[in-house]
C-alpha cells in the first residue's frame, strides 16, 4: 500500500470520505465528456440530468469509467479486495438561472429577479443506506467529475464524521426540487450544518464517501454545468434487504476486483 492510498484510507475511516483525489488523465477526460455530449445529444438534457440509470450496461466508455485503476484502487483500500459494483448513474445539474442583470445607482452590475433558489434542482440531507437496501457490509460511493464542480455550481456538501452516528430518521422533503428519486431529507434539527464541509472536485477528480455519511449539494446557482458519474460499490460479504415498503432489485451489479464466494446479488442481477 503507497503512503497516499493510506492516508486516503485513514481520512475516509476517521470522517467517512475523501476528496479531490485524482482518476482520469487529460486525455481520458476529453474523451468520456465527448461521448456524454453525444448522449446529451441523442437524448436530450431533461433525460441527462437523472435519467442514464445503470448505463454502464450499455456503454463501455461508462464501464471504463466504473473500473477504471484508480477509482478501483481507491474503493479496495476501504472496503477490501473483493468488491461488487452496485449501481451507477450520472447526474447533471444543469445551468437553471439565465442571467438577469441590473444596472444599479452606482453603476455597478448583479443578478435581478430571478436568481432564487426555489424549485431548482437540489440533493437534499440524506444516508445512502437508508434507502439503499443492502445491509451486511458498508456501501462506498464515487462521485467523478465530468466537469468543475465548486460551491457556485452545486458541489458535494458532507458533515465530517457524521457515519459514526447510524441511520437517521428521513422524511418527505418539503422543498420543492429535491433530486432523490424518493424524496428523501435528514429533518434539519438532525444535521450540524455548522459543521458541513464543501467537497469541491476539478474535472477528472472524484470523491469517496460512506454509505451512511450525512451528505447533500445546493442548486446550481451558476452559469456552469456540473455533471458527474455516481457509482455504488460494496464488499461481496454485502447481501440485498426485504422492504415490502420499497422494494429494491439490483440487476445490474457485477464483480469489479477479486472473487465473490457469496453469490448474494447473482440471482436479482440475471
Amino acid at each position: 500500500m503507497t503512503a497516499a492510498t493510506a492516508t486516503v484510507q485513514q481520512r475516509y475511516r476517521e470522517q467517512g470520505f475523501a476528496s479531490a483525489l485524482p482518476v482520469l488523465s487529460e486525455a481520458e477526460l476529453r474523451e468520456a465528456r465527448q461521448a456524454f455530449a453525444e448522449l446529451e445529444k441523442e437524448r436530450g438534457e431533461e433525460y441527462t440530468q437523472y435519467g442514464l440509470h445503470n448505463v454502464h450496461l450499455q456503454y463501455p466508455w461508462v464501464m471504463g469509467l466504473a473500473n477504471h485503476p484508480r477509482v478501483l484502487r481507491a474503493v479496495t483500500a476501504v472496503l477490501g479486495p473483493d468488491v461488487i459494483l452496485l449501481d451507477s448513474r450520472f447526474i447533471c445539474k444543469y445551468p437553471a438561472l439565465q442571467p438577469a442583470h441590473v444596472q444599479t445607482s452606482g453603476g455597478e452590475s448583479k443578478l435581478g429577479e430571478g436568481s432564487g433558489e426555489d424549485g431548482l434542482p437540489y440533493v437534499a440531507w440524506h444516508q445512502d443506506l437508508r434507502y439503499w437496501g443492502v445491509a451486511g457490509g458498508p456501501v462506498l460511493s464515487v462521485w467523478l467529475a465530468l466537469d468543475d464542480s465548486v460551491k457556485e455550481n452545486g458541489a458535494l456538501q458532507v458533515i465530517p464524521g457524521s457515519h459514526c452516528s447510524g441511520v437517521l430518521p428521513h422524511r418527505q422533503a418539503s422543498r420543492p426540487g429535491n433530486m432523490l428519486s424518493v424524496n428523501q431529507e435528514i429533518p434539519e434539527e438532525l444535521v450540524r450544518v455548522e459543521e458541513a464541509v464543501v467537497c469541491p472536485l476539478l474535472a477528472g477528480q472524484m470523491s469517496i464517501h460512506d454509505g451512511l455519511l450525512v451528505h447533500a449539494s445546493d442548486a446550481n446557482m451558476s452559469q456552469r454545468r456540473r455533471c458527474g458519474f455516481v457509482v455504488r460499490y460494496v464488499p461481496t460479504c454485502a447481501f440485498p434487504t426485504e422492504d415490502p415498503d420499497r422494494p429494491r432489485k439490483f440487476h445490474a451489479t457485477m464483480l469489479v476486483s477479486g472473487t465473490d464466494n457469496f453469490n448474494n446479488f447473482s440471482k436479482q442481477s440475471q
